[in-house]
């Protein structure tokens, strides 16, 4: 377990005003190995991982992390690409598939220069991923509420889903992201313009976080510290 994760309880705990003979009760443990738990001395079994993450209200894969998905900055993550300029038709429509893969790039590439996530995703190795499930979820709730617009379409005998932000939602305001994770999202956007999903597709699946990791597993934000510079977005 790794000081991130230990601390992350921490906070928690704290947080809540909790005391750690408080936590360690709900959690079936004695006192002292929960203080070691939270110093970072002793790792959480399976079961101690999934009764601490039901007694913070939280999914297991947040809380070994160390983070919580921000999902309401992930939307605002989703409307800023696409208030950009992201293809050579520059209507303001995109695939699902390369939207979902520009994220992921600004989540990575942002960790690669802060050792943070910008929005606390947690992204799985699948066949046109890396994605966070909340991804999916995320569009749904967008769709419904107006802010963007779902094209179904069929190219060439495959179904397609073109995402752009409605009308009637360009004027609001996005204050969730800083203007240095802005001037990130642009750089990568400006870059992948002029290619197609696939191209996208390919190089996300060459770098090291998706080539190294199993099929449905999540991906570590660790792994692309281990990337050159030049081919992280």
């Amino acid at each position: 377990m790794t000081n991130k994760y230990a601390q992350f309880i921490k906070n928690l705990r704290v947080e809540r005003g909790l005391s750690q003979e408080q936590v360690s009760t709900a959690i079936g443990v004695s006192r002292s190995t929960y203080t070691a738990i939270e110093a970072g001395k002793q790792p959480l079994d399976v079961e101690e991982a999934k009764k601490l993450a039901s007694f913070f209200s939280i999914g297991v894969d947040a809380l070994l992390s160390g983070a919580i998905p921000n999902i309401g900055k992930y939307k605002h993550m989703i409307l800023s690409f696409l208030r950009m300029s992201l293809t050579q038709k520059d209507d303001g429509k995109v695939t699902k598939t390369k939207l979902a893969k520009l994220l992921y790039l600004a989540d990575f590439a942002w960790f690669y220069e802060n050792l943070e996530s910008m929005s606390g995703m947690q992204y799985r190795k699948i066949a046109y991923g890396p994605v966070p499930d909340t991804f999916f979820r995320a569009l749904d709730e967008l769709e419904e509420s107006g802010k963007i617009v779902i094209e179904r379409k069929n190219a060439d005998g495959k179904d397609m889903l073109l995402v752009s932000e409605s009308d009637s939602n360009k004027n609001e305001k996005i204050q969730t992201l800083s203007v240095e994770e802005r001037a990130l999202m642009k750089k990568i956007a400006t870059k992948w313009k002029d290619k197609n999903t696939n191209d996208i597709v390919n190089f996300t699946h060459n770098q090291l976080p998706y080539f190294l990791c199993r099929d449905n597993e999540l991906i570590p934000y660790e792994l692309i510290t281990q990337e050159d510079p030049e081919v992280v977005y």
